[in-house]
């Protein structure tokens, strides 16, 4: 997910045994044993705060008891683990309960497709469902996007050196500036309508369209409702599918469950994952409209994407945390807080070049200078403290606190990152 830095120490036996490719454990060089909650604990005993929660998978927190009760209770009446696509008690009843606590309510009629245990396998699908029904193959895509390491995913992402392991090309895709990107004032909607409306551009109307209504990757991103909305009109009048990738902003991440509510617009097609199962057990789902479900039986299919234990943390998720507004209220009144900090910080130290930005507890510190958020990362974590960086070049310092935090806890993990900065600070000057 983020560019590791390089640690000068010895490399223990399992280093060397374990692949290159390893990216976090070179960063944070402890050894985990257990977590709860906010905080995960290393095998000396050391406790940190977790502003990283598993990239975005453990929005509700590590063990969360209300799950782990429910997945305890399900594994000791030997339910079923695996069932591929069979329909399961499990099944059934998570089923039932998206559609009665999510679909109804806001009045979205999706069919649902188990697509595999992770995001890119969502967005494959999306993909490779939106050529189907409409017979063609380009997708837009935009600068900055993150959309998974397979390879229709990973043709659609923008980052350089994710592209660059890929060893094929990665093609049909149109690539096109999001909102505020770049200093040339290009907008990337004026773009995409003159290009798809016009004969002679010489662009081929595009299958789709697939957008993070919050770049989570690109270093926190935030679209208005305003260049949303215009983006599902134009969508819309051209006969191109909107795909949101609510992958990391979804789940509760911004305050709604899904992270396009605020804006007004209904997506072709929604690609969930990540904190789906709320309890860090793999699951991802492809929701689209009723009429696009143009599937044959099995043209599109996973051993993994039916798992009993992720069914049923999925159900006590949705039944315990998305029966009202209470959680999306809750967490929808923590951002002015975390503003106000990050905004303190960024006054704090002019010469770092900072800015901020974000929705609900979807928060990126954004460092002018070079290196500088990564040694942030690092000074952070030998406080006590986990943050990931984010953005092309490392740039940002991703903040993912769990939904559930406290606010004892939440203002630790800012004032945390405040020393780490002060640090990194004065090492600067």
């Amino acid at each position: 997910m983020t560019q590791a830095r390089t640690v000068d120490r010895p490399a223990t036996d399992l280093e060397n045994l374990e692949s290159e490719v390893r990216s976090y454990c070179r960063t944070w060089t402890a050894t985990f044993v257990r977590a709860v909650g906010d905080r995960i604990v290393d095998s000396d005993g050391r406790s940190y705060l977790d502003f990283f929660m598993g990239a975005g998978a453990l929005n509700y927190g590590h063990s969360n008891r209300h799950l782990r009760r429910r997945l305890i209770d399900y594994l000791n009446d030997d339910g079923i683990v695996h069932g591929l696509d069979v329909m399961t008690e499990a099944k059934a009843t998570f089923l039932h309960t998206l559609r009665e606590r999510l679909l109804v309510p806001r009045r979205l009629d999706y069919k649902v497709q188990f697509t595999g245990p992770t995001g890119a396998n969502s967005v494959e699908a999306a993909l490779k469902l939106a050529r189907k029904v409409t017979g063609r193959r380009t997708v837009v895509a935009f600068t900055r996007s993150f959309h998974g390491m397979s390879l229709g995913a990973l043709a659609a992402t923008a980052n350089a050196d994710k592209r660059a392991a890929a060893g094929v090309p990665l093609e049909h895709v149109l690539r096109l500036p999001y909102e505020r990107f770049g200093g040339h004032g290009v907008c990337g909607l004026d773009l995409l309508e003159d290009l798809i409306g016009c004969a002679g551009s010489g662009v081929e109307l595009p299958a789709a369209v697939i957008v993070e209504t919050v770049q989570g990757e690109g270093g926190v991103n935030v679209a208005s409702p305003s260049w949303l909305q215009r983006l599902a009109e134009i969508c819309a009048r051209f006969g191109v599918l909107l795909i949101v990738d609510d992958i990391q902003a979804g789940c509760g991440r911004t305050g709604p469950f899904f992270s396009f509510e605020p804006s007004g617009i209904v997506p072709d097609i929604v690609c969930l994952s990540k904190s789906l199962s709320g309890f860090g057990l793999p699951m991802a789902v492809t929701l689209f409209r009723r009429e696009l479900d143009v599937w044959r039986p099995g043209e599109h299919n996973g051993t993994f994407r039916g798992s009993g234990p992720a069914f049923v943390t999925a159900t006590e998720a949705l039944e315990r945390y998305w029966s009202n507004d209470e959680l999306a209220r809750a967490t929808a009144e923590k951002e002015e807080p975390v503003a106000v900090r990050l905004r303190d910080l960024a006054q704090a130290f002019p010469h770092l070049g900072v800015t901020y930005r974000g929705r609900g507890l979807f928060w990126g510190v954004e460092f002018g200078r070079p290196g500088v958020a990564t040694e942030v990362s690092r000074q952070a974590f030998d406080l006590g403290l986990l943050v990931e960086t984010a953005g092309a070049s490392d740039e940002v310092v991703k903040l993912l606190p769990s939904l559930l935090i406290q606010e004892s806890d939440l203002v630790e993990g800012l004032e945390i990152l405040h020393e780490a900065t002060r640090r990194v600070a004065g090492s600067a000057a």
